[in-house]
């Protein structure tokens, strides 16, 4: 069994949950999707406990200014998300989507040179362990809805539109 630290970060859209491991970001989640933060983590880990461990500064620090307005401060956080190759292919382009800017599932799927995998990037974006600093908010349907966001569709209006995206 895996011992993973973990505390709270309130926000402006919902408390988030933080999951770290050797001081590396393994999960950044919505609290209120604790069910899929457990599911995440025992599809990763199988066996684990969560440890009430004080906040990381450097996390902590990049999130408060990002909702600040301050939308590119994510690159020095060391994460892993783990996942499957494609997966992590897709995490990784979604990580070059600029703040302000959207993409959609087909696009996205061109992008990585899979041009007949929009559903399976649906799918991947599902999966993302690691919300908000892993941008899967950015990518919307090919006619510019909103859709299959984890978080829900009125936090990942409220992301985009922070990021100055007009829907």
């Amino acid at each position: 069994m895996i011992t993973l630290d973990s505390w709270f970060h309130a926000g402006p859209i919902g408390d988030l949950r933080i999951v770290m491991v050797a001081g590396t970001l393994v999960v950044l989640d919505f609290a209120d999707n604790e069910w899929r933060t457990h599911s995440l983590l025992k599809k990763r880990y199988i066996l684990y406990k969560l440890r009430d461990a004080p906040p990381c500064k450097n996390i902590q620090k990049s999130l408060d200014a990002y909702f600040a307005g301050k939308l590119d401060v994510f690159r020095e956080i060391k994460m892993d998300p783990a996942g499957t190759p494609f997966q992590r292919t897709v995490w990784h382009a979604l990580k070059r989507i600029p703040a302000g800017q959207t993409l959609s599932y087909k696009s996205l799927a061109n992008e990585i040179g899979r041009p007949l995998a929009a559903r399976a990037i649906g799918s991947a974006n599902a999966g993302n362990p690691i919300s908000i600093m892993i941008p899967c908010h950015r990518v919307i349907t090919r006619n510019g809805q909103l859709s299959g966001y984890a978080g829900g569709i009125n936090r990942q209006r409220w992301l985009l539109q922070h990021e100055g995206v007009i829907i």
